[in-house]
């Protein structure tokens, strides 16, 4: 029984890290032209735009919703991803 729990718990984590490398690897593949982790480029650091949005409830709604409208402030990306892939990195962003 302790065996397969561990197993489980192994699983999970290595699928938990595999997401992580996704959400990353979608970031560095539409994002990072203008933002890094840590530092400023052309637009605001991953943790700098996270720890402006800790704690608030439509922080992921907002987000999407500035980067996806072709009217808003976010400029056009040239890698045009979709909502799900946006949705997908502000939910990795947010959690660093």
């Amino acid at each position: 029984m302790k065996t397969a729990l561990a197993a489980v718990i192994v699983a999970g984590a290595l699928l938990a890290a595999g997401a992580a490398q996704a959400n990353a690897d979608l970031a560095n593949k539409h994002c990072s032209k203008c933002h890094e982790m840590d530092k400023k480029k052309k637009g605001p650091a991953y943790k700098a735009t996270a720890a402006k949005y800790k704690g608030k409830a439509d922080a992921e709604a907002s987000l999407l919703k500035a980067v996806m409208d072709p009217n808003g402030d976010h400029p056009e990306m040239t890698t045009k991803p979709s909502a799900d892939e946006v949705r997908t990195v502000l939910k990795w962003m947010l959690q660093q």
